[in-house]
């Protein structure tokens, strides 16, 4: 039953706003790169400083697990009431899709790679600074 399924209908595409009080802040450039990698994300693009615009699988990866792991990364999104209603929604309704297909996601996971991805995009002191062949020792 699951194959039965439009291809079209497993792609979403959304828009993501956040909210910016810093003028020289660009959440959707930054929040972009780290959902380039995610497993799921198809394409990904900023196209304002507040606002991003993806295309993902649901099969994968949905709208809630993305937001969710913005927020926690520390971008703050829009949460005007519109956009509350708006999120609510999707949300609802990609889950219901996701039943009627008989698929569920692991949340765990698909949260775990994009922190992943945030973490290997950072600069910090963990990181060895000689070169990889200076490295290996074998």
């Amino acid at each position: 039953m699951t194959d039965s399924w439009p291809l079209s209908e497993e792609i979403k595409q959304r828009e993501i706003r956040f909210c910016t009080l810093d003028p020289s802040a660009e959440p959707a450039r930054d929040a972009a790169q780290l959902l380039l990698n995610a497993p799921g994300v198809e394409t990904v693009q900023a196209l304002t400083r507040d606002n991003l615009h993806i295309h993902y699988r649901l099969c994968q990866i949905n709208l809630q697990i993305i937001e969710e792991s913005l927020a926690e990364l520390g971008y703050h999104l829009d949460n005007s009431l519109l956009c509350r209603m708006r999120r609510a929604l999707i949300y609802y309704c990609e889950e219901t899709e996701l039943v009627n297909m008989g698929r569920s996601h692991n949340k765990t996971n698909a949260t775990l790679d994009i922190f992943i991805n945030s973490y290997q995009q950072r600069r910090h002191d963990c990181r060895d600074p000689h070169p990889k062949h200076l490295r290996n020792h074998s």
